[in-house]
């Protein structure tokens, strides 16, 4: 996108075509606005759609341009924190809402799928949490005792099951979720436009937001080539947010994150690497993640961006770190590399904000988009339509806050992961 390698990288070269959009021109009536072409604002608009209601999707840029289309295409299912934290920190009766929204949120995204035969190389055997270390099976441990409890299908396995299911020994244990799995994200959020336009939705790419205005209970959000003018409004940009709702940029504190792809892998190696194709993600705080796409490539990723002198130190850290981890690749190649930035809050929630009468936003998934973004996109359509109440939405109405040394904390995301990727000696 926008002639950049390292925007989307891999996913831009192998997701099927984006369905064909237009630029906003002249001024069109609709029920609602969306704001936003990712998983939030499509899984939003293809709800409402569904339901009749006339809605048109904004996007600055194009489908898919910002988390969506740039994360590691790992569907997973919960939020970061483990489910007593997300209990205590919601509180009655929003954690339990949550914990089965999200807990079920991957069978929602195959459901979707299935229905609309979304091209996205879904792959459902499972992820892999993988334990650096006696403290990282502790934690494993614990997270295993608290989704069993849950009944949710999650197994701890030792250290030589993970070992056969990943391909390397570097990690003593790992916690298997049968829920979840991986996709093409890109072709995921395409897919999405795609049934949201078969169902009437109207989508207009490069069509900015630019300024917003409410009179006579109409809002009419403007373009630089038209408006739009709507009941409803759904801000759906979350960590890519520019105006005229800045506060949802300002609340989260970006962790920048990159992919990079080595070529396919020979068969030989593609039948002892992740044969089962799960996607893997590891306890360390400097976290990296790795899966294998539909053609055998190795996608590994961890904290720090491609640009300045972190693309080239986040670049020979990987593929020091693939060498270690898989000794039996002998020749590390990257063919494709790429990055974004993860939209953080303090608390590590979600959050659901009003900003004025009918404007309304889900955000702030923290690392765990795919599954969160397209049930609570659902969730937001319902309350439009009049099915789910205030008192009865899964999230607590809060005030956009901004951090306490927001930029700060940014810079030492990338500075400390560039110093961490440096020094890394077993990499």
């Amino acid at each position: 996108m926008l002639n950049n390698n390292r925007s989307h990288g891999l996913w831009e070269r192998s997701a099927p075509d984006a369905p064909q959009t237009s630029i906003l021109r002249y001024t069109h009536k609709q029920d609602v606005a969306v704001v936003g072409g990712g998983y939030t604002g499509l899984s939003t608009a293809l709800h409402l759609a569904q339901a009749g209601v006339k809605v048109s999707v904004l996007e600055a840029v194009e489908i898919g341009f910002g988390a969506s289309g740039r994360n590691a295409g790992l569907v997973n299912a919960g939020l970061w924190m483990k489910p007593e934290d997300v209990k205590s920190s919601l509180g009655a009766p929003f954690g339990e809402q949550v914990l089965q929204l999200l807990g079920d949120g991957p069978a929602e995204v195959w459901s979707l799928i299935d229905k609309h035969v979304i091209d996205c190389q879904a792959v459902r055997n499972g992820t892999l949490h993988c334990a650096v270390g006696d403290a990282g099976l502790n934690e494993l441990q614990e997270r295993q005792r608290q989704w069993q409890k849950r009944g949710a299908p999650v197994s701890l396995l030792n250290a030589e099951e993970t070992a056969a299911r990943t391909g390397t020994s570097a990690y003593s244990g790992s916690l298997l979720d049968l829920r979840a799995g991986t996709i093409q994200p890109l072709g995921y959020v395409r897919g999405l436009a795609r049934a949201a336009i078969s169902a009437g939705a109207k989508i207009y790419h490069s069509s900015q937001v630019i300024g917003a205005e409410r009179s006579n209970g109409k809002w009419t959000l403007h373009t630089a080539g038209g408006s739009v003018e709507a009941d409803w409004v759904v801000v759906a940009t979350d960590a890519y947010t520019k105006a005229p709702w800045p506060e949802l940029r300002h609340e989260q504190i970006h962790i920048p994150y990159f992919n990079v792809a080595t070529r396919p892998l020979p068969d030989k190696l593609q039948k002892s690497i992740l044969p089962n194709r799960e996607g893997c993600w590891d306890t360390k705080k400097i976290l990296s993640s790795f899966r294998l796409d539909r053609e055998g490539r190795l996608i590994f990723g961890s904290i720090g961006a491609l640009g300045g002198t972190g693309a080239r130190i986040h670049r020979s850290w990987a593929k020091r770190a693939i060498r270690k981890l898989f000794p039996q690749i002998l020749d590390v190649e990257l063919e494709f590399e790429w990055y974004g930035a993860i939209g953080t809050t303090s608390d590590h929630l979600p959050r659901f904000h009003r900003f004025a009468p009918n404007v309304v936003s889900i955000c702030g998934y923290n690392g765990r988009g795919i599954s969160p973004a397209t049930v609570f996109g659902r969730v937001l359509a319902d309350h439009i339509l009049g099915k789910v109440a205030d008192a009865d939405l899964p999230l607590p109405l809060t005030t956009p806050e901004t951090p306490a040394f927001r930029a700060l904390k940014e810079n030492y995301y990338e500075l400390g992961a560039q110093l961490a990727h440096f020094v890394d000696a077993r990499f």
